[in-house]
């Protein structure tokens, strides 16, 4: 009889530690599913991240893929700006060319007109060497020499026994011309002349 008590007792023992065992599982599910629920929600906000994320990608590459198309079209668009410059850069070399020779045309013509009018005047003066009340015995034309640093070139020289007139001949006088021959041609003369540097000059 007494081991039939313990052996129940045996069993209330085990049936209670059971008993605890039991609802200390059901603790442990319960933690568990609520873990699982947390973690259930946090991949849902993850997932609805995600496709937030997805979403901006796709209007990134949208943009991008615009950005490129608009790219392309200003890349055309440049190119054909160069090849409009390269035709206008040929039009103006072709028209700079023009000028050049325009220009030599014009300096041409200016120096026959300068040629022609020192041939008038020497010729004129041939004739008859007179300027005011002073008759000159010489011309001389071109009349060109150096001495040291000093240069100098005189279209017409008349020359008489005392007195000389220097002639600059130009087809279009600029006050630029008188300036050079009163300040400069005219004080060299005698520094290139020495045998005329005690006659009256006058230019």
């Amino acid at each position: 009889m007494l081991q039939k008590r313990m052996t129940y007792a045996k069993l209330q023992a085990l049936v209670a530690s059971t008993a605890v065992a039991q609802k200390e599982l059901v603790a442990q599910q319960r933690r568990t599913d609520a873990q699982i629920a947390a973690t259930n929600i946090q991949l849902a906000k993850t997932d609805a991240q995600l496709a937030k994320t997805d979403a901006q990608l796709a209007k990134t590459d949208a943009q991008l893929a615009k950005t490129d198309a608009q790219l392309a079209k200003t890349d055309a668009q440049l190119a054909k700006t160069d090849a409009q410059l390269a035709k206008t850069d040929a039009q103006l070399d072709r028209v700079s060319r023009k000028l050049d020779r325009l220009g030599e045309l014009v300096g041409s013509i200016s120096n026959n007109q300068g040629d022609m009018a020192e041939e008038f005047f020497y010729r004129s003066y041939l004739k008859n060497p007179v300027i005011g009340s002073m008759r000159f015995d010489t011309i001389s034309r071109h009349l060109n020499t150096k001495k040291g640093n000093v240069e100098e070139e005189y279209d017409l020289v008349l020359i008489n026994g005392d007195s000389l007139v220097v002639i600059e001949v130009k087809a279009k006088a600029h006050e630029k011309d008188l300036l050079v021959m009163v300040e400069r041609k005219m004080p060299n003369f005698p520094i290139l002349f020495k045998e005329f540097s005690h006659y009256r000059r006058f230019a």
